[in-house]
């Protein structure tokens, strides 16, 4: 999946996977993560969620990954913050409030931009890859975050061929093929979504499941 794909989708406002309200996952399952006092909270390819906003609520620094400098410009308009713009190597870096957001490729981030990382949130990242790109996904963010971080991780599972993603289909084998050489996996819990999600019933899915994983990097 290219680039374009995504940057697209925010041109055209095509962006369904935005929620307008904090993930109940997070409040329900933050208690279980350990985060390092003074840590950071890392949201990979954060777009404008307002999970950052509550995190930040929570006292933590935030640092969010995204793309689409749209989705950067509205998250903070829209939050009624008035941002920093300054370089950051390949990132355009914009900050306000105890919230910074790299905008820029992912898989550009080295261990020095996550040096203070101690806890992830990946509601919307891991899903919105496809298969091809998962297991680079997994590896690379394994390599630059510090050792003990822990991540809160929800991933969507349904038959993939009833619906093209994004979001894509991620069991709970595959969360562990992916990151078991990287991290200890416990699944927190399993959640049938279907009836609740009517958009995706409306595209012909007959099962759909989230599942809630707490991971701590080796």
């Amino acid at each position: 999946m290219k680039k374009e794909f995504w940057l697209e989708r925010w041109e055209r406002a095509e962006i369904g996977f935005h929620q307008e309200e904090v993930n109940p996952y997070l409040l329900k399952y933050w208690g279980e993560l350990h985060e390092a006092k003074g840590g950071e909270v890392f949201v990979p390819l954060c777009g404008k969620s307002l999970d950052m906003l509550w995190l930040r609520q929570q006292g933590h620094d935030v640092l969010g990954v995204e793309l689409s400098p749209i989705a950067v410009r509205d998250f903070f308009a829209e939050s009624n913050l008035t941002l920093t713009h300054t370089s950051e190597g390949h990132f355009d870096r914009c900050e306000a409030d105890g919230i910074r957001i790299l905008c820029g490729d992912f898989f550009e981030l080295s261990r020095d931009h996550l040096s203070r990382v101690s806890a992830v949130f990946d509601r919307a990242s891991l899903v919105a890859l496809p298969p091809e790109m998962r297991e680079r996904y997994a590896r690379h963010l394994a390599e630059i975050l510090p050792s003990g971080t822990q991540t809160l991780l929800v991933t969507f599972d349904y038959p993939q061929q009833e619906m093209p993603g994004p979001p894509f289909a991620v069991s709970v084998e595959e969360v562990r093929a992916l990151y078991s050489a990287y991290a200890d996996i416990r699944l927190l819990a399993q959640e049938d979504i279907l009836d609740r999600e009517p958009r995706f019933k409306v595209r012909g899915v007959t099962r759909m499941q989230e599942n809630i994983f707490l991971l701590t990097i080796n």
